[in-house]
């Protein structure tokens, strides 16, 4: 079995993003020596906090896959949370970074230079990064993960990135329309501030502990509470960790029944469970009918 074989596939995906983004450092680098275009400097910055981001999340969605220990009974999960809010300031700070720097080149009234080696540059990005994001899509329905999620983002962004340096270049160079570069520049900016606005709601969620969507707490309650020996099921509470899912709850049994007859239907519960929402981590905690502890409420 070689090296690779044996990496998950998160861990893979985290692997290829950190190789794509040093690759397209070299070349974005060597662009922007040449053109002294705003908008490939843009895409260089960009590039270096994503090399910066991947890295960070190559080692969260590694520390995620840790099995819960004494220190982490709930897993690690959360490290995913952890490493997409990070690449989140690291994304806003880029494109503050290339909006400034784009408004000053404007101003300036400075123009790019090579644009052929530019337009190369970036055609090359281009396809490496359509090749990355289709390969983070398989692995991110594969496996969910958070990390690799808000990593796609930002490689979704590089596609639109690389298409506006080409244009800019183009427009500019060719056409001879003064300020299209700095202007692609600042709307590069303003597209990664957006796509950053909109990724940082499920990190947080997370890191919050925010309740599934109410379809699905409604569909896991109504599959809890088909059981027979069930006299009523509340207190539900629900959570996502990276990719792992946790739903507790409680549930009304006969006051008159054992231990060992509740234990037996705590068990069937959990597996009719088990088979509707494969890999969620289930507690039960059984009550006699009609119990409730202070501060409870009656319903799911």
């Amino acid at each position: 079995m070689s090296w690779a074989s044996r990496l998950e596939p998160n861990e893979r995906a985290g692997i290829a993003s950190v190789s794509v983004a040093a690759i397209l450092i070299l070349l974005k680098g060597y662009g922007s020596w040449e053109t002294g275009s705003a908008a490939v400097l843009g895409s260089l910055a960009d590039t270096a906090l994503d090399l910066i981001a991947s890295i960070v999340t190559f080692y969260s969605v590694r520390l995620a896959a840790t099995p819960a220990d004494r220190q982490h009974r709930y897993g690690h999960g959360k490290a995913e949370a952890i490493a997409a809010f990070f690449q989140l300031v690291l994304i806003s700070i880029s494109a503050f970074g290339i909006i400034v720097r784009s408004a000053q080149q404007l101003m300036a009234g400075a123009r790019p230079q090579a644009a052929e080696t530019g337009i190369s540059v970036s055609a090359i990005a281009l396809v490496l990064t359509l090749l990355l994001v289709a390969y983070q899509r398989r692995v991110i329905a594969r496996t969910g993960s958070l990390a690799i999620g808000t990593d796609k983002i930002h490689y979704q962004s590089d596609v639109m990135l690389n298409l506006g340096v080409i244009a800019a270049l183009v427009i500019e160079h060719y056409m001879g329309i003064s300020g299209a570069d700095a202007v692609a520049g600042m709307a590069i900016g303003v597209w990664l501030l957006y796509g950053a606005w909109h990724a940082s709601r499920r990190a947080i969620d997370q890191l919050m502990d925010r309740e599934w969507p109410e379809e699905r707490r409604r569909a896991f309650a109504e599959v809890a509470g088909r059981h027979p020996e069930l006299r009523g099921i509340h207190n539900l509470r629900t959570r996502t960790s990276g990719g792992d899912d946790f739903a507790e709850f409680h549930v009304w049994v006969d006051a008159g029944m054992t231990l060992g007859e509740a234990h037996r239907v705590m068990d069937e519960v959990e597996r009719k469970l088990g088979k509707a929402f494969p890999g969620v981590d289930i507690t039960i905690h059984p009550e006699p009918e009609g119990h409730l502890d202070p501060g409870e409420e009656n319903h799911p």
